[in-house]
């Protein structure tokens, strides 16, 4: 386990094992996510809104109504 000392400001710095392991740099997005006491901490990859908008337009074999009811539930 790797520790870190929190600042009166709330921060603490991610041990440079961490930061390798998760190929983070100055600047990256990270996200906590809390469970049971417990925290995840992940690297968020930018969102490229124009590239997903234009893949999505490929994707109709997945629009059916037909696709809709068997995976409805999920």
């Amino acid at each position: 386990m790797k520790l870190s000392t929190l600042t009166q400001k709330g921060q603490a710095t991610i041990p440079l094992e961490v930061r390798k392991k998760l190929d983070l740099h100055p600047g990256d997005k990270i996200g906590f996510e809390v469970t049971d006491g417990e925290v995840v901490i992940r690297k968020i990859c930018a969102f490229d809104y124009e590239y997903h908008q234009a893949l999505s337009g490929t994707l109709s074999e997945w629009s059916s109504k037909e696709d809709d009811e068997a995976y409805d539930d999920l």
